[in-house]
């Protein structure tokens, strides 16, 4: 099959139809309608072999996760999805293999109503970028930068599990089906993100693993507050900096308590045998969502669980003082020998 003969047979008309694609697949670009009073939420990644999934995983699945991953930006963002872009890089033409990882693609995007609306495909290693847009009412994005100290840091879901399932499969042991399908058909929290709109003060998605992604928003939020602004305690305090000219700068912290976090059976078990607490706190690929709110708040969030059929579990609170803080069951601190995924871990 010829590269156009291939986006054809698998790629044309693939997920949900919207009234608001002009164009879709088939011309030099996409034409979108933007409603009034929205704002469009963009994000890309990419998977390659060997790096972001095994070279002999499912296709059907890896279809799925292809898309699922930049899902669950959007829902980080409290954005709806609406569209995305694919580019395929392809060793060789595999009609069987390209129908397997179509039919994983669209099945998730008809659940979240995406239209794949173009992108590219030629010959080379294998790798995989998808693109997705999203819609979020002006003003209404949740981003990193909000957190306040005081604020509780909750997560949805069970933490580690998708560790656990890449730690078995790379040492060659049997995985449970469960286990193994967190790793390779994660379920973005699109509905969790929606419902916490106007009620989460910042949020992140946990692909590189809890300790780092809430690291992030604990560096974006600290960092957004203007110089000299007071956000918990004073300027003598722990929680401030003083930078060159007098003003003072608050940097934030998390607290965090491991005999809180959400873990499923398996990951239990596990922990019980060998108390690595990496595991949960510096696994990549839950795709679970992170995210902080007032404890005035707290109060709604067993409704929210209840309606959604999802844990959202709070696991410890923002600090006026840097740093994260992992304390044990017994009081004791628990520092984690790595923080969570890096691509270069050598840069310097």
């Amino acid at each position: 099959m010829s590269e156009f003969d291939l986006i054809r047979a698998h790629f044309a008309r693939l997920g949900a139809g919207r009234g608001d694609v002009v164009l879709g697949v088939g011309d030099d670009c996409a034409l979108l309608r933007v409603p009034a009073g929205q704002e469009l939420a963009v994000s890309i990644d990419t998977l390659v072999a060997g790096v972001h999934f095994l070279p002999e995983v499912d296709p059907e699945a890896l279809g799925h996760k292809c898309l699922a991953v930049g899902l669950s930006d959007l829902a980080a963002m409290g954005a709806e999805p609406a569209w995305a872009t694919l580019a395929l890089t392809l060793p060789k033409e595999d009609s069987a293999w390209l129908a397997a990882f179509a039919a994983g693609f669209a099945g998730l995007a008809r659940d979240h109503g995406v239209a794949l609306v173009g992108g590219d495909t030629t010959r080379g290693p294998l790798s995989i970028s998808v693109q997705v847009h999203g819609l979020v009412p002006a003003g209404l994005a949740i981003r990193r930068a909000g957190a306040r100290p005081g604020d509780l840091v909750c997560v949805s879901g069970t933490l580690g599990d998708a560790g656990l399932a890449l730690r078995d499969l790379l040492a060659g042991l049997e995985v449970e089906p469960g286990l193994r399908d967190r790793l390779e058909r994660p379920t973005p929290r699109v509905a969790l993100g929606l419902a916490l709109r106007g009620l989460a003060t910042a949020m992140i998605d946990i692909s590189d693993g809890l300790a780092a992604d809430l690291g992030h928003i604990l560096e974006e939020s600290g960092a957004a507050v203007a110089p000299g602004e007071r956000r918990g305690g004073d300027a003598s305090s722990p929680g401030y900096c003083i930078e060159e000219g007098g003003a003072a700068t608050p940097n934030l912290g998390a607290e965090i308590q491991l005999a809180a976090l959400p873990l499923s059976p398996a990951v239990s078990t596990r922990l019980a045998r060998a108390p690595d607490w990496s595991l949960p706190l510096a696994s990549g690929d839950d795709y679970e969502l992170c995210f902080t709110l007032p404890p005035a708040r707290a109060g709604e969030l067993p409704a929210l669980a209840d309606r959604l059929g999802l844990a959202l579990t709070p696991i410890g609170r923002i600090l006026p003082a840097p740093g994260l803080f992992c304390l044990g069951p017994d009081g004791s601190r628990w520092t984690p020998e790595r923080m969570g995924y890096n691509h270069f871990p050598d840069a310097g």
